[in-house]
Protein backbone atom coordinates (compact mmCIF):
# COMPACT_ATOMS: atom_id res chain seq x y z
CA UNK A 1 0.00 0.00 0.00
CA UNK A 2 1.33 3.35 -0.52
CA UNK A 3 -0.04 6.86 -0.17
CA UNK A 4 0.86 10.72 -1.82
CA UNK A 5 0.84 13.19 1.19
CA UNK A 6 1.73 16.56 0.99
CA UNK A 7 3.77 18.50 3.95
CA UNK A 8 5.69 21.56 3.69
CA UNK A 9 4.73 22.92 0.09
CA UNK A 10 5.93 19.29 -1.13
CA UNK A 11 4.98 15.83 -2.46
CA UNK A 12 5.61 12.72 -1.62
CA UNK A 13 4.88 9.01 -2.41
CA UNK A 14 5.28 7.07 0.60
CA UNK A 15 4.75 3.08 1.70
CA UNK A 16 5.08 1.73 5.26
CA UNK A 17 8.61 1.42 6.46
CA UNK A 18 10.32 4.14 4.15
CA UNK A 19 12.04 6.46 5.57
CA UNK A 20 12.34 10.18 4.39
CA UNK A 21 13.63 14.15 5.11
CA UNK A 22 10.71 16.41 4.88
CA UNK A 23 10.47 19.77 5.92
CA UNK A 24 10.54 20.72 9.28
CA UNK A 25 8.08 19.86 11.65
CA UNK A 26 8.48 20.73 15.64
CA UNK A 27 8.19 17.53 17.03
CA UNK A 28 10.09 15.56 19.43
CA UNK A 29 12.68 12.90 18.80
CA UNK A 30 10.48 9.63 18.87
CA UNK A 31 7.18 11.32 19.09
CA UNK A 32 4.41 9.49 16.72
CA UNK A 33 2.85 12.29 14.27
CA UNK A 34 -0.05 11.96 11.83
CA UNK A 35 -0.24 13.65 8.20
CA UNK A 36 -3.78 14.27 7.00
CA UNK A 37 -2.94 15.59 3.67
CA UNK A 38 -3.34 13.03 1.76
CA UNK A 39 -3.50 13.50 -1.91
CA UNK A 40 -3.94 9.81 -3.13
CA UNK A 41 -3.88 5.84 -1.55
CA UNK A 42 -3.32 3.03 -3.65
CA UNK A 43 -2.60 -0.38 -3.31
CA UNK A 44 -1.87 -3.09 -6.18
CA UNK A 45 -4.09 -1.82 -9.09
CA UNK A 46 -6.69 0.16 -7.34
CA UNK A 47 -6.37 4.01 -6.56
CA UNK A 48 -8.40 6.32 -4.90
CA UNK A 49 -7.26 10.05 -5.77
CA UNK A 50 -9.13 13.03 -3.44
CA UNK A 51 -11.13 16.09 -4.83
CA UNK A 52 -8.12 17.24 -3.63
CA UNK A 53 -7.80 14.88 0.10
CA UNK A 54 -8.83 11.70 0.61
CA UNK A 55 -11.80 11.68 3.16
CA UNK A 56 -10.50 10.11 5.97
CA UNK A 57 -7.42 8.84 5.04
CA UNK A 58 -4.15 9.42 7.27
CA UNK A 59 -0.36 8.76 7.05
CA UNK A 60 1.24 7.87 10.95
CA UNK A 61 4.64 8.38 11.13
CA UNK A 62 7.77 8.52 13.94
CA UNK A 63 10.15 11.22 13.69
CA UNK A 64 13.69 9.91 13.47
CA UNK A 65 16.03 12.83 13.71
CA UNK A 66 16.10 16.38 13.50
CA UNK A 67 19.19 18.25 11.22
CA UNK A 68 20.35 20.39 8.81
CA UNK A 69 20.94 19.56 4.85
CA UNK A 70 24.25 19.99 3.46
CA UNK A 71 25.22 23.78 2.54
CA UNK A 72 24.16 25.07 -0.47
CA UNK A 73 26.29 27.29 -2.44
CA UNK A 74 25.05 30.56 -4.11
CA UNK A 75 27.45 32.80 -6.22
CA UNK A 76 26.27 35.65 -8.16
CA UNK A 77 28.70 37.92 -10.20
CA UNK A 78 28.30 40.28 -12.74
CA UNK A 79 31.03 40.52 -15.55
CA UNK A 80 33.12 43.58 -15.98
CA UNK A 81 31.13 45.09 -12.93
CA UNK A 82 33.19 44.55 -9.50
CA UNK A 83 30.56 42.91 -7.96
CA UNK A 84 30.51 39.37 -6.35
CA UNK A 85 28.18 37.89 -3.74
CA UNK A 86 28.91 35.14 -2.33
CA UNK A 87 26.15 33.60 0.51
CA UNK A 88 25.16 29.96 1.99
CA UNK A 89 22.39 28.34 3.01
CA UNK A 90 21.20 25.03 4.91
CA UNK A 91 17.64 24.17 4.88
CA UNK A 92 16.36 22.44 8.36
CA UNK A 93 14.48 18.97 7.46
CA UNK A 94 12.80 16.31 10.14
CA UNK A 95 14.08 12.58 9.17
CA UNK A 96 10.42 10.62 9.46
CA UNK A 97 9.53 6.66 9.24
CA UNK A 98 6.37 5.97 7.85
CA UNK A 99 4.47 3.34 10.04
CA UNK A 100 0.79 3.03 8.78
CA UNK A 101 -1.04 4.01 6.39
CA UNK A 102 -4.76 4.20 7.02
CA UNK A 103 -7.64 4.85 4.08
Amino acid sequence: MYAVIKTGGKQYRVAAGQKLKIEQIPADIGQEISLDQVLSVGEGDQLQIGTPLVAGALVKATVLAQGRHDKVKIFKMRRRKHYQKRQGHRQNYTEVRIDAITA
